[in-house]
């Protein structure tokens, strides 16, 4: 069974197509800088296939483009693998978050895709993007079956006094105000190989999960289950990011709506599409960061700053709530890739028992896995683990697709 299994996040699509009898991934690609408005050059397409990689830079507006990109090239008499659409078993699709409307994998129909338009609100950003992916897919494969996997299914292990906010409770309740979290797919797969490395007994273990990229979320994982992560309600809370700016001063909002006259869903879009690290220096991407910091942009280097401060905060707060931490993850594009990151994060992080090994920081995409970083004298193990969400959807799409069949 072919599995096709499509990622569409804030400003970016990865999609990858699995011979399921192997877990094989037969292609794969990746379409980023997707965006209306950026005016930072066009978008990218990176397409692996056989180790042979082809790559343009056509220009992508919206996520509908780039899914319609990833089906060409799946029919592309130079560069497909499949003749036919109809090879295809199954479609699956990453959703950021289904509020309560959205728990489970579940198989697409029209009641399934009104509960997902029901959730634009928790996550505007990515809901949008995917509700153009799976619009696209179900157009050009009507007859193949399209599955939603839910990424709040993993942080749904969150006791209460960790996903609820204070505020008035009727209010909570009517509304379903609570922290969902996010990046569950990535957090559960890390912390999964995590458990594997430490000896593969999940009870009493403790892991900090980074998953870092232009979105990022943190997370504390105790026996194998989320208890706390650093994004909330919507993809906005945590620490800065691409274009969001993380957690601030709740005051701060009304303040500067008054200031500058914005209105309520134009703020939305502005703390989503127009703060962290765009907002600071006016790149958006981690690698253009670094360029401007490289040419001596003050800015640039204190978003950085931020981001590396603030990780080294939630570490903190997460030992002290599993009341330890065996293992520090760091994964996602950022995660696996920044070298310089992981040092500034672990730097001074002596009393929690984290201490780096530079050179095999440096070397860490080349170690065999589990790449461990950690020094000898670190009491708490260092992974770069890479993610593989797209294997954990396709796993959950394949499981509902034949229980459909069932």
């Amino acid at each position: 069974m072919f599995i096709l299994v499509v990622n569409a996040g804030s400003s970016s699509l990865k999609y990858q197509l699995f011979d399921m009898d192997t877990e094989q991934v037969l292609c794969k690609g990746l379409c980023e800088k997707i965006s209306e408005t950026e005016e930072t050059g066009a978008a990218s397409y990176t397409r692996l296939c056989d180790n042979k990689k082809y790559s343009d830079n056509e220009r992508l507006r919206t996520h509908t483009d780039a899914a319609m990109k990833m089906i060409n090239m799946l029919l592309s008499s130079e560069y497909g693998v499949i003749k036919s659409l109809n090879e295809i078993s199954a479609v699956g699709h990453r959703i950021v978050n289904g509020g309560k409307w959205l728990i489970k994998p579940v198989l697409v129909n029209d009641s399934v895709k009104a509960d997902l338009n029901k959730c634009i609100g928790n996550a505007p950003v990515h809901t949008k993007a995917h509700i153009m992916g799976l619009n696209a897919c179900i157009e050009s494969m009507p007859d193949i079956p399209q599955v939603l996997v839910i990424d709040t299914d993993f942080h749904s292990t969150m006791p209460a006094k960790a996903y609820t906010y204070p505020i008035d409770k009727t209010v909570r309740e009517r509304y379903t105000i609570r922290r969902y979290g996010f990046h569950g797919t990535s957090h559960r797969y890390v912390s999964a190989k995590a458990i594997e490395y430490l000896g593969g007994k999940a009870q009493g273990t403790k892991i900090v999960t980074c998953h870092l990229g232009n979105g990022s979320s943190i997370g504390a994982v105790k026996d194998g289950k989320i208890v706390d992560t650093s994004m909330g309600f919507t993809p906005l809370e945590g620490v800065i990011m691409g274009t969001r700016c993380g957690s601030v001063d709740p005051a701060i909002i009304p303040f500067i709506m008054e200031k500058e006259n914005i209105p309520a869903d134009k703020m939305g879009d502005w703390m989503n599409k127009q703060c962290g690290f765009y907002g600071m220096c006016g790149a958006s991407d981690l690698r253009d960061v670094a360029d401007k910091i490289n040419a001596g942009d003050e800015e640039a280097k204190l978003a950085l700053d931020i981001l590396a401060y603030q990780i080294q905060k939630y570490i903190g707060s997460y030992t002290a709530a599993m009341d330890g931490i065996d293992a520090l993850v760091f994964t996602a594009g950022i995660g696996e890739n920044n070298v310089q990151l992981r040092e500034m994060i672990c730097e001074n992080m002596d009393f929690f028992g984290i201490k780096l090994d530079k050179e095999k920081n440096r070397i860490a995409r080349t170690l065999p896995e589990p790449a461990d970083i950690s020094a000898p004298s670190s009491r708490v193990r260092i992974y770069v683990i890479p993610t593989n969400e797209e294997l954990v959807i396709a796993r959950d799409t394949l499981s509902v697709a034949l229980k459909d069949k069932d």
